[in-house]
């Protein structure tokens, strides 16, 4: 097998995961990174022939810009204070307890590559968190945190990491200097993914076509990252600012089909590139296994205890920074997002699972030091390191779903309903205060002005059924079965037509060209 092969295998299994994971309760990513596993025991399957360097830069864009699409500005802005706790604070936390237990168990191992360790294995994935998360029905609060948290502490790590192997490579080490890179590079990062952001923003309405603007959604995260990494900025800050601006400002409401078609491709992208890229992080068995060789107890033992400071780091930092969280909301921060419960808490520490970044930073690490001596102890640090994924991802990721359903931890239907209801409210206002300016400007049939006032407050309880009275609901359930039925009927007639069309593509001297637009014409009147 060679390494395309190897290629359209993860991505078959990418397609495959996800059916198989809703009918076995299992996240799709662990059944991604446990078919890595299984790849790289098998004799035959080459080791992953990927230079390091472009780990990051090929997967995380893509990543991190889907994710963002199903969040907002207003979100990160109102749970400011928990993403700080756990995408800053808990990352620095993390990484000096790490630090000090490796430099205390590992002989021969630098503070600065210690430093090292704890930043690659600080960060959870925002991957693994929100796609778990988003498959056990939790609360919307908590996949909110766990968002945030996600792609806020990739930022964090990613700059500690580079202080921490500049000071290992270079034998020196400034606090005020690597303070002020931290800065600099949060600055170029926001300044880059603003610019790029508008730019991408007015080219889109340059652009009109639909798949013109859903292509360049597609460059733009990588570009963003590029441009920030060449300008010595965060890739990673530079594509969420990117994604967010473009979140906020590039969304046209008529827009109808540049939203439709946005949405089903990067449901795609994200699907398969989080397939390949837990694929790969399985796939990583192979550097393990050749980095363990001879010396099985010692490493298991060192990378075992690293496990427990990992885990028990972040429950031991939850538990005050929860507390301390719920003291601070106040009546005024209705918006915030924060666990209401121990059982919430319990369940945000357990989803800290590592994955895509630590897999790319620990295969990072440099061969050799300026001085030209071999990096020290970088065997010992990627093997350390893949234990904590290993153990993190797929011991956390398997037994999730039993907690969540053990805790009795689900989302709040109800609430989302009366949000439902209210956004239901404020559509049909619009449309009848719309209707009411019409009729200003023009003069309606009394009957057609009636039939598109009903059809305003239709628009309402189709959103949310509870809108309709009690002797109307009933009615409306009817109406709306007739509905069904009729477009049941209309769609067998519209199926049958499209045979024919496709039918009529093998015949001869038929136009293919012509025989496609006519059959996208009557693909979309079946979206009607």
């Amino acid at each position: 097998m060679d390494q395309l092969a190897l290629l359209f295998v993860l991505l078959l299994g990418a397609v495959i995961s996800v059916p198989l994971g809703d009918r076995f309760k299992v996240p799709a990513p662990v059944l991604m990174t446990l078919l890595g596993i299984v790849l790289a025991l098998l004799p035959f399957v080459p080791n992953v022939d990927i230079a390091p360097d472009l780990i990051l830069p090929l997967l995380l864009p893509p990543l991190l810009y889907a994710a963002v699409r199903r969040t907002s500005w207003r979100q990160f802005a109102a749970n400011k204070r928990p993403i700080f706790l756990l995408a800053v604070a808990l990352v620095f936390v993390t990484m000096a307890c790490v630090a000090a237990v490796a430099d205390a168990i590992v002989p021969g191992l630098p503070l600065a590559a210690a430093f090292a360790l704890g930043a690659l294995v600080a960060p959870p994935d925002p991957v693994a968190a929100t796609a778990v998360a988003g498959q056990l029905g939790l609360p919307r609060r908590l996949v909110s945190i766990l968002e945030g948290e996600g792609l806020f502490n990739d930022v964090t790590a990613i700059v500690l990491y580079h202080v921490a192997i500049a000071a290992a490579v270079s034998g020196t080490f400034s606090p005020w200097e690597a303070g002020l890179d931290l800065v600099l590079s949060a600055v170029v990062a926001v300044a880059v993914g603003l610019a790029l952001g508008w730019g991408a923003n007015k080219l889109m309405e340059v652009l009109g076509d639909a798949t013109l603007q859903v292509g360049l959604t597609l460059l733009v995260p990588y570009a963003a990252y590029v441009m920030a990494e060449e300008l010595h900025g965060s890739g990673v800050l530079a594509v969420l600012t990117t994604a967010l601006f473009l979140a906020e400002y590039g969304s046209d409401a008529d827009d109808v089909m540049t939203r439709l078609a946005g949405h089903t491709f990067w449901n795609v992208v994200d699907t398969l590139v989080t397939g390949v890229a837990f694929g790969l992080v399985g796939l990583e068995l192979h550097n393990a296994i050749r980095t363990a060789s001879g010396r099985w107890g010692e490493l298991l033992g060192w990378a075992a205890v690293v496990v427990v400071v990992v885990v028990f780091a972040r429950l031991l930092w939850l538990l005050p920074a929860t507390w301390l969280t719920k003291r601070l909301h106040a009546r005024r921060d209705y918006d915030e997002d924060i666990p209401v419960s121990w059982r919430e808490t319990v369940v945000m520490w357990w989803s800290g699972m590592r994955g895509v970044a630590s897999v790319a930073l620990v295969l990072a690490i440099p061969l050799e030091t300026d001085a030209g001596a071999p990096f020290p102890s970088r065997d010992e640090i990627i093997f350390i390191a893949f234990g904590v994924i290993m153990a993190t991802l797929v011991l956390q990721g398997l037994t999730l779903p039993w907690l969540v359903r053990r805790l009795g931890v689900k989302a709040d239907t109800d609430r989302e309903k009366e949000l439902a209801k209210a956004l239901a409210i404020r559509a049909a206002k619009a449309a009848k205060q719309r209707l009411r300016e019409i009729e200003d400007n023009e003069e309606l049939p009394e009957e057609l002005s009636e039939q598109m006032l009903r059809r305003a407050y239709d628009i309402g309880v189709r959103i949310s059924p509870e809108l309709a009275e009690d002797e109307r609901r009933e009615a409306y359930r009817e109406g709306t079965r007739r509905v069904k039925r009729l477009r049941r009927i209309q769609q067998e007639m519209l199926s049958a037509a499209r045979h024919e069309v496709l039918a009529a593509r093998s015949e001869p001297g038929a136009d293919p060209e012509v025989v496609d637009r006519v059959l996208r014409h009557l693909d979309v009147r079946s979206l009607r």
